[in-house]
């Protein structure tokens, strides 16, 4: 068998490889949005025929609506403190030589690996110790569901400034600074816009990671309150129609609709 054979037998051996991989990730999700148009109650295959009437029930189910306005409000405010925390601290990772940095970087992704489950338990006996000794209603309150999410923004927010920090030309920076301008003026007007993609990427995962929470969610919400994914979670303990894949094709819509608009004024392609 000559090389050329070899190479071509390897390049669609290796093409194969891909499209099946990435059959087997989409099919789920080509599976959801077919179910939210089958017009019966109960889903059968063949169905019986397709309608948008589960599309139409979505904004009249007030817990929809009110775990949508919650998800997007307590993402929002997460991102925002993520970016605040992260953003710093990944350009002291980068730039400056400190003892403990490579055991603060891992402490700051440590969410990344700890199972949701696990870091929900971990907050909510930490509210509960916490709201014992100052005796503050911090159990089950909006801010502390909003610092249980920053905690999975900022490894986000990390990763992907430390990506772009470290793509980026220092040069850039010392020229800046022997032109005379100080630490703060080559951050703002030189690094900052350098990196503004990997900090709109980040800004938009962390927020996708808060926005889909489930496991620590359910730790830490209050009596009242519920977020999306845990609306979704309580309906299907009561029923099982299409209503469940129109909320969920609905929410991919939401999330790729901003992933595509992020993406037409900064390019996130060049960071991840």
């Amino acid at each position: 068998m000559s090389r050329l054979t070899s190479r071509r037998l390897g390049s669609l051996a290796l093409t194969g490889a891909a499209g099946l991989s990435l059959a087997y990730i989409l099919l789920p999700l080509f599976f959801v949005v077919w179910l939210s148009f089958f017009q019966q109650e109960i889903p059968s295959f063949p169905p019986e025929g397709y309608s948008l009437k589960w599309f139409a029930a979505v904004p009249g189910n007030d817990r929809f609506v009110s775990g949508f306005l919650l998800s997007l409000q307590v993402a929002v405010i997460a991102t925002a403190i993520g970016l605040a925390l992260g953003v710093p601290a990944a350009v002291a990772l980068v730039r400056a030589r400190f003892f403990g940095r490579e055991a603060l970087n891992s402490l700051l992704l440590l969410p990344l690996v700890v199972p949701g489950i696990v870091l929900g338990i971990a907050i909510y006996v930490f509210h509960v110790e916490a709201e014992i000794l100052t005796e503050w209603h911090i159990l089950g309150s909006l801010g502390g569901l909003i610092a249980g999410h920053v905690l999975i923004v900022i490894p986000w927010t990390v990763r992907l400034v430390t990506a772009g920090l470290v793509g980026m030309d220092r040069a850039i920076e010392e020229a800046a600074m022997s032109l005379g301008a100080d630490r703060f003026t080559t951050f703002r007007k030189i690094t900052l816009p350098a990196i503004l993609p990997a900090v709109v990427a980040a800004a938009l995962f962390g927020f996708i990671a808060s926005f889909g929470n489930l496991e620590m969610s359910l730790f830490l919400v209050g009596p009242g309150r519920t977020t999306l994914p845990i609306a979704i979670l309580q309906y299907l303990e009561w029923k099982i129609d299409p209503t469940i894949a129109a909320v969920s094709v609905l929410q991919i819509l939401f999330i790729g609709g901003a992933m595509l608009i992020t993406d037409r004024f900064v390019k996130i392609s060049r960071v991840v």
